[in-house]
């Protein structure tokens, strides 16, 4: 964990020791539970793929707090989740929803869930609210909602560019460098999504850091709703995790990388060198992770 300015290739072998398995004394409540605030009008079914990746992974409970419509097709899907409020040890926000069209009600949701002192995973239509949680946080863009990002904020480093779009195109020719500038200049960890996956936390006093990378097995994961799912992985990793992450943030370095570890793995298996859909990756991760978790045996 300690890699500076050198990202590491995360496998099986790195992965397995972040897997929570139950044992004989767990409870629902003891195996995590996460708050999930995600979905829009426009795009309710991000919310169905966040929660349904979040059980595939395994934790206890999964307690869905957005809007009503984003419910309905979670409890047709998942009737075992809850939707009122109550203990949750973790959250993830912003799948499926757009901070330039983001209602007010969606905005309190939104900061009721960063301001609870609680590890989140914010994605998407939330990262512009990132840097204002009271918890650890693991931000998970593409190469160009970073982008997006960066320019929103007007850090330094965008002088050099023209524009958003050539922004994009370095982040995306230069993930290795550019996850590390955002992780120290937004002081997250940061997932930075791609065919090959770059995750790092910010630079500790002697400028070293975790920073993996993580090789998709299959191109065919380029396609609507997997970034949903990889959002529910983590959010489901995070939250059996909670205890340790609130101890030590760094932890969620190695909890980022494990969650695109499974889920490009999950790919794999579910395409088997054909296309496939987002649903098919979230059914694919339980005996993805049976067999993750060989590795330590």
């Amino acid at each position: 964990m300690d890699t500076s300015h050198a990202s590491v290739l995360w496998d099986a072998k790195s992965s397995a020791p972040f897997l929570a398995v139950p044992t004989k004394t767990d409870t629902k409540y003891s195996r995590g539970v996460l708050g999930v605030v995600t979905g829009s009008k426009l795009y309710p079914g991000a919310a169905v793929l966040n929660v349904e990746a979040a059980y595939r992974t395994g934790l206890g409970m999964v307690r869905f707090l957005g809007a009503r419509r984003g419910g309905d097709l979670v409890l047709a899907r998942r009737p075992e989740t809850v939707c009122v409020p109550g203990r949750v040890q973790a959250w993830l926000v912003g799948s499926g929803m757009d901070a330039v069209t983001r209602s007010h009600t969606a905005s309190v949701r939104l900061q009721a869930a960063l301001q609870s002192g609680m590890p989140v995973v914010v994605d998407a239509g939330a990262l512009d609210l990132a840097r204002s949680s009271r918890g650890p946080v693991v931000i998970t863009p593409h190469a160009r909602e970073l982008a997006m990002l960066i320019y929103s904020l007007k850090l330094a480093h965008v002088e050099a560019f023209a524009d958003v779009d050539q922004l994009a195109a370095s982040i995306s020719q230069d993930p290795e460098r550019w996850v590390e500038v955002a992780a120290d200049e937004f002081n997250v960890t940061v997932l930075l999504k791609g065919h090959v996956t770059h995750v790092a936390t910010p630079a500790d006093d002697r400028g070293a850091r975790f920073h993996a990378r993580i090789q998709s097995p299959t191109t065919w994961l380029a396609t609507a709703g997997t970034g949903d799912v990889l959002a529910g992985v983590l959010g489901a990793l995070v939250a059996t995790h909670a205890e340790q992450v609130l101890k030590d943030p760094e932890i969620l370095g190695p909890l980022a990388a494990t969650a695109a570890f499974l889920h490009g793995v999950a790919a794999g298996r579910a395409a088997n060198g054909g296309p496939i859909v987002a649903l098919d990756v979230a059914e694919a991760l339980p005996t993805t992770i049976a067999a993750t978790l060989v590795a330590i045996l």
